[in-house]
């Protein structure tokens, strides 16, 4: 399995950006199709973003689609995801996943390594 560790996490204002980071180590990261998922308090795990291993394919939940980005770094092990236009019902606590995957996938159970979690809050 890979290890994830994800940062940049915090309490911003809507309309804010955030900008998340997750560091790999332990694989080779550049195998792994890469996802951003979220869970808020008393809710069920939710797909935000996904990038395959080249990121040449990418695909975002429906709730983020035109403000968020996510994208890669084989060089560095890492991928990121760009928040903007902030609201708070994207508070959460944004989790890294990583999936030996061809292109990518949506779902939780394609991801068999992931990191810790950061606590994201956007305050109205």
């Amino acid at each position: 399995q890979v290890q994830l560790v994800e940062s940049g996490g915090g309490l911003v204002q809507a309309g804010d950006s955030l900008r998340l980071s997750c560091a790999a180590s332990g694989r080779t990261f550049s195998n792994y199709a890469m996802g951003w998922f979220r869970q808020a308090p008393g809710k069920e795990r939710e797909f935000v973003a996904t990038i395959s291993w080249n990121g040449g394919w990418k695909y975002y939940g429906d709730s983020v689609k035109g403000r968020f980005t996510i994208s890669r770094d084989n060089a560095k092990n890492t991928v990121s995801l760009q928040m903007n236009s902030l609201k708070p019902e994207d508070t959460a606590v944004y989790y890294c996943a990583a999936g030996l995957i061809p292109f990518s996938s949506a779902r939780t159970a394609d991801f068999g390594s992931w990191g810790q979690g950061t606590q994201v809050t956007v305050s109205s």
